[in-house]
């Protein structure tokens, strides 16, 4: 009995460890000197970045991101961004009524000459 409660504290904490690695993840397909990472839970979705090299200029970028709804209803956020040279941590995007990310947040970027 003992040996079975371990194994099911162990199974719970792995459950919880990847529900949080689930919901606060890096974004995918940024340019190396943009950084943006987006967490959703606790009925709230944010995404951040930051633009990395002072010597690039300025990025316009695109998202999309697969959130969750508290009906486990998928929906799609995405949008447009102008990103200026030596942003930090600037809020990109911010939503409410998700329970959770169902996808990286996917992140385009070009330069703006």
């Amino acid at each position: 009995m003992r040996q079975r409660s371990v194994v099911l504290l162990g199974f719970g904490f792995l459950a919880a460890l990847s529900c949080f690695a689930m919901s606060s993840v890096p974004a995918g397909a940024a340019p190396k000197f943009v950084s943006c990472g987006g967490a959703a839970m606790l009925g709230g979705a944010q995404l951040n970045c930051s633009h990395l090299d002072a010597k690039k200029p300025s990025q316009l970028c695109n998202f999309s991101w697969a959130l969750l709804l508290p009906n486990n209803v998928p929906q799609i956020a995405s949008g447009s961004f102008l990103l200026p040279r030596g942003a930090n941590n600037a809020i990109v995007y911010q939503g409410s009524g998700f329970t959770g990310a169902l996808s990286e947040p996917i992140i385009l970027c070009q330069d703006q000459r």
